[in-house]
């Protein structure tokens, strides 16, 4: 089996590599763009957003990640992940992300890291987990896709094609049932 890339250059990535290593799921750091060669699956973590960009740009990443887009393959990105995969960003300068989700979104909507929290969200294919906000987006506006996520009436999860989007991080409560539903587009 290929293994599944965790985009590492900033943010929880190592918290990633512990749900993946609990399910037995081979992985690799992906830091630069050799890394992207044999790897079936790209997790994009929380983090900074605005930081996580930077780095890309200056890692030349761009390009790997336009064209992992261009050719459908299994995303998942998790608050800041699904920030930097957002078609359009709202208050944010460069005011869009790599648009693997044709969503609107706005960063630290709930407020600053004092407001972080953790709560219980339903997920589509009948759970419900026990997950962190941090700093966390709202998804404001879908103009594609389906909801996999909710935290009672608010959406806090999407799916279009190959990619899944979450304003939450179910690796800091090291619940892996997402992960696990992610792996299945692989």
């Amino acid at each position: 089996m290929k293994k599944v890339g965790i985009l590492a250059i900033q943010g929880d990535f190592y918290e990633h590599k512990l749900i993946l290593e609990k399910l037995d799921v081979p992985y690799k750091f992906v830091k630069n763009k050799e890394d992207f060669k044999d790897i079936c699956g790209l997790i994009i973590p929380g983090g900074e957003s605005t930081t996580l960009r930077k780095i890309i740009k200056s890692n030349n990443l761009e390009d790997e990640i336009l064209k992992w887009k261009e050719e459908e393959k299994p995303t998942l990105g998790t608050c800041a992940g699904i920030i930097i995969m957002s078609k359009k960003i709202l208050n944010d300068e460069e005011g869009r992300g790599f648009g693997f989700l044709d969503i609107e979104i706005e960063r630290n909507a709930y407020g600053r890291q004092k407001e972080s929290f953790i709560a219980e969200v339903e997920y589509s294919f009948g759970y419900k987990s026990k997950v962190a906000f941090i700093r966390a987006p709202i998804i404001r506006k879908i103009n594609k896709g389906e909801v996999i996520a909710k935290l009672g009436d608010e959406i806090v999860g999407i799916k279009d094609k190959n990619f899944i989007g979450i304003t939450f991080h179910p690796e800091i409560t090291f619940d892996t049932k997402l992960h696990e539903f992610f792996l299945k587009l692989l």
